[in-house]
């Protein structure tokens, strides 16, 4: 066996981001050769994406069509002390699963899946097997990068999958109910109606720390099942921490004597305030078919930073959740939030707030104290 191979672009990280720069490449880019490597068994790991119809645009939902395990075209809801609101936009589910498929199905030999890649560079990848891949160029599409250069607070979850002895009785994901006692910063329950039988429940918190206590929130769904009358046994687990940026330096971030281009997490394309990535891979993945593969690493950044700026107003949101509420009165931000027009809310999660968004999220009567929420923007927390 040969202990070098070749290709056009070698894609590093079986994500979401790098898998949808693969499936775009493929489909828009025939002429090239690829390669994505994943050192996991399968592509997708252990997750489920879900994004509204809004977030992705129409000429570009061919992308994500064939991913979608789960659809509720009749909309979804949100729970708040004290009321309940239905809103229109249809719902979609990604499952790892469905991802992997997928990408086995299109890419065939292109995919790598079970190799650890132990050195990166611009034209050329190391494998912990001694292989080298040579490439016009390189995209890392690994995960977060260095997260000490960024100010976060955390949104951590444990999500499982619930099979449930009778009809659990909820028709639409409810995105949020907030109903829950409050503990560790903002907590809620999101709700995902897979069957009649079959429910997903997460139990979500926006906190100020990542630490993730797994057992504790096992037994806070099953309580949470068990108040519901859901005689239920679990099928699938999975729990995860991300990121919530409301400050730092890009250019810590991604420092520019960093020669390799970067996707996904990595480069830091996501919503800040709400960790949402699945509208900016399939945008990335898009613009990316359209460039050309040299003087990639310059472009991906320029197009990061670009995003870097762009997402000032949610970084700013996220220094007056995060130090302006008092952990156990974050909900009422996100039930105000809720009461607001659903074409806001819909661009808000795509991170396409219009100015006029942006106005008449901050307007009205606020949520937190003025004089912590200045206080917080003029020393943001750590």
């Amino acid at each position: 066996m040969s202990n070098e191979m070749h290709c056009d672009l070698a894609i590093i990280g079986g994500g979401l981001a790098g898998g949808l720069a693969a499936l775009a490449l493929a489909a828009l880019r025939p002429d090239l050769s690829l390669l994505l490597i994943e050192r996991g068994d399968a592509p997708g790991g252990n997750h489920i994406w879900s994004f509204f119809d809004g977030d992705v645009a129409a000429q570009d939902r061919w992308l994500v069509e064939p991913l979608i395990a789960h659809r509720w075209p009749q909309g979804h809801a949100v729970i708040f002390p004290g009321y309940r609101r239905d809103l229109p936009t249809p719902y979609n589910s990604v499952t790892s699963v469905a991802f992997a498929v997928h990408l086995r199905s299109v890419l065939g030999d292109r995919l790598l899946t079970g190799v650890d890649v132990v050195a990166l560079a611009p034209d050329r990848v190391t494998l912990a097997d001694g292989r080298t891949i040579r490439a016009q160029a390189v995209l890392d599409a690994r995960g977060p990068g260095d997260l000490s250069a960024l100010h976060c607070g955390w949104q951590k979850f444990v999500g499982h999958a619930l099979r449930c002895d009778a009809p659990h009785g909820v028709e639409r994901p409810v995105i949020m109910d907030a109903s829950v006692d409050q503990l560790d910063g903002y907590r809620f329950i999101y709700l995902l109606p897979w069957d009649d039988h079959t429910i997903f429940v997460e139990d979500t918190y926006y906190s100020d720390t990542p630490d993730l206590d797994g057992a504790a929130l096992d037994d806070r769904i099953a309580a949470y099942a068990a108040a519901r009358g859901w005689r239920a046994q679990s099928v699938h687990r999975e729990q995860g921490v991300l990121p919530v940026v409301h400050g730092g330096e890009f250019d810590r971030y991604w420092p520019a004597s960093d020669p390799v281009a970067r996707a996904g997490v990595r480069a830091g394309l996501f919503q800040p305030m709400t960790g949402y990535s699945l509208p900016d891979a399939v945008r990335f993945a898009l613009w990316l078919a359209r460039q050309p593969l040299d003087g990639l690493p310059a472009a991906t950044r320029a197009h990061a930073r670009a995003h870097w700026r762009q997402g000032g107003y949610y970084r700013m949101l996220g220094k007056m959740l995060f130090g302006a509420a008092p952990p156990p009165e974050r909900w009422r931000i996100f039930s105000r939030f809720y009461g607001l027009d659903p074409a806001l809310i819909q661009r808000f999660y795509a991170g396409r707030s219009t100015l006029a968004d942006r106005i008449r999220i901050l307007c009205g009567k606020p949520p937190v104290p003025i004089r912590s929420a200045m206080r917080t923007l003029l020393n943001p927390p750590g």
